[in-house]
């Protein structure tokens, strides 16, 4: 190490600053070494982090080294020179959640955000700066992967609950996934944060393997307690969009006959609901098409005030001859369930395509002012349509900034409000008088 003495402390400015430049030149090599001792121990710290998570997580040693090539690549990548230590403390988190997406270990970003404790935001910030920096490709980790291991996490052992409330993880798994499943289908998933829609089918999924008295009382909270788990502030919102659906497809079992299900009686469905999910789908999409076709048809008596009527008519009885012959308007249902896989039968398509009375349509004879009239919303003619569409985001209204140059003009009312009133004069007058009559007698 070249140097002389530490900086002076009793100087003038001016003498200050140009000594401490003199021995910064001069100590040019010290701190360039203390600048690479600062970076080799923040690097070996991450380092150790990383494996730290790794042996939490229980990895393999080829994960481990993969994380660890990782993170110095990160960390010696001058997108990650100059940024805060938070940034550099999280990167060692998302270097280990990369290295379990790409050999498909089931880590949720949460369970990182765990362990770290830090912002579930910024994690999300620096995982997708690493991915892009370094070029990564890391497919995200399937929910039904995440299931099993989540699946864990719940005591509900006869060891550790009654045994009238205990269940098995393997039938908790089975039932939880085609609820997933099930979701997916519905769109709750896409989009969404994992770990509340798996905390969600976990516990309808533990209520409907036995549906009694003592399981139905209990509520997402107190199940979360009793099976030592975090309960998510998002997870009763997914709790009541699945019963959502599930007593949309309860409403369709046959030997109901047209009885209400309400979210307080579709747990004891929920068993047949799943085994017979890909036929009732289908006839609760087709319900609800003929529910859209009926609205649009008018009363015979409005039908020729209304330009474009036989026109629509048209267009509604072409699209019901366009049915293959033999097919009626709801699937007949089948006593056994739905054994066979989605792709065998064919995927379930849960857009409704109606044909609404008012949609555009060109010809001859036809106003143009009535060519392009207002379609209704997409949400409102689907079954099961995305968060996207079922929730509309708030446009950021732009509040219009006012300039003030000075040369504006001063309106009367604002000349008035400047000038004193009689009484106001009379109050500073007595202030005043006081002010001085006391400043006398001292």
């Amino acid at each position: 190490m070249v140097g002389t003495a530490p900086f002076p402390c009793r100087t003038t400015d001016y003498l200050f600053l140009t000594q401490c430049e003199g021995w910064i030149s001069q100590n040019a090599v010290y701190f360039n070494h203390v600048w690479l001792a600062i970076m080799y121990h923040f690097l070996q710290t991450g380092i150790h982090r990383v494996r730290a998570l790794c042996r939490i997580l229980r990895l393999t040693f080829l994960m481990e080294e993969t994380a660890e090539t990782h993170f110095k690549q990160a960390y010696e990548h001058p997108n990650f020179i100059r940024v805060s230590l938070q940034k550099k403390e999280v990167l060692a988190g998302c270097c280990v959640l990369a290295t379990c997406r790409q050999h498909s270990w089931p880590i949720a970003m949460g369970t990182i955000c765990c362990l770290l404790e830090a912002n579930p935001r910024l994690i999300g910030v620096v995982y997708q700066e690493m991915v892009k920096t370094l070029k990564i490709e890391a497919p995200p980790t399937s929910i039904i992967n995440l299931l099993e291991t989540h699946c864990q996490a719940y005591k509900l052992s006869p060891q550790h609950v009654h045994e009238e409330l205990s269940e098995s993880s393997k039938d908790l798994t089975k039932r939880a996934a085609v609820l997933l499943e099930l979701a997916a289908d519905a769109w709750l998933v896409t989009g969404r944060q994992p770990i509340p829609i798996l905390t969600a089918s976990i516990f309808l999924a533990w209520q409907s393997l036995k549906p009694t008295q003592t399981r139905l009382k209990y509520t997402l909270a107190r199940f979360c307690q009793m099976a030592k788990v975090t309960k998510s502030s998002i997870a009763p919102k997914r709790v009541t969009e699945l019963k959502e659906v599930l007593c949309k497809l309860g409403q369709e079992l046959p030997w109901l006959r047209g009885d209400e299900v309400t979210p307080q009686t579709v747990i004891q469905m929920v068993d047949d609901i799943l085994n017979h999910r890909l036929t009732l789908l289908r006839r609760a999409l087709s319900s609800h098409e003929e529910a859209l076709a009926s609205e649009s048809v008018l009363p015979p008596s409005l039908e020729d005030s209304i330009p474009g009527s036989h026109t629509n008519t048209t267009c509604l009885e072409g699209a019901v001859s366009s049915q293959t012959p033999g097919q009626t308007p709801k699937d007949p249902f089948v006593g056994e369930p739905d054994t066979v896989s989605v792709q065998q039968q064919g995927d379930v398509d849960l857009t409704c395509t109606v044909v609404m009375e008012g949609l555009p349509h060109t010809g001859p004879g036809t106003d143009s002012q009535h060519s392009q009239p207002s379609v209704p919303n997409s949400g409102k003619r689907s079954l099961f349509e995305p968060p996207s569409v079922r929730y509309a985001k708030i446009r950021r209204v732009l509040v219009p900034v006012v300039e003030v140059t000075g040369d504006e003009e001063i309106s009367d009312s604002e000349i008035d409000s400047y000038i004193r009133t009689p009484q106001e004069i009379r109050d500073y007058v007595e202030a005043k008088e006081a002010l001085a009559s006391s400043d006398d007698e001292f």
